[in-house]
């Protein structure tokens, strides 16, 4: 198996409050790779908030809310990429002549 060569990892600057504890993240197989994806809870909640966003205004709380949602969507998508990533780098063994 490869080594990964070292990367930072981004921080989130925070979570949004409604996200729940257990149950935020599913996790499947696909390709023989994990995918991390927000939960069907999740990806309600934030549906409800793009939906009010569409017809009204948020308030701060919401906005902030729906921006986290969005940063820990992206956070979740980096990992997807970083483990892809990893799966399909050539593995490179012994020495070249």
């Amino acid at each position: 198996m490869g080594v990964a060569t070292e990367q930072s990892l981004p921080r989130l600057g925070g979570l949004p409050t409604t996200l729940p504890k257990e149950g935020a993240v599913s996790l499947e197989l696909v390709e023989g790779a994990p995918v991390f994806r927000a939960s069907a809870k999740v990806q309600t909640r934030i549906e409800t908030l793009l939906d009010k966003q569409k017809a009204t205004q948020l308030s701060q709380e919401e906005t902030r809310e729906l921006d986290r949602y969005e940063d820990f969507d992206d956070y979740l998508s980096y990992l997807n990429r970083l483990v892809r990533n990893l799966l399909v780098a050539p593995v490179y063994q012994g020495t070249v002549n």
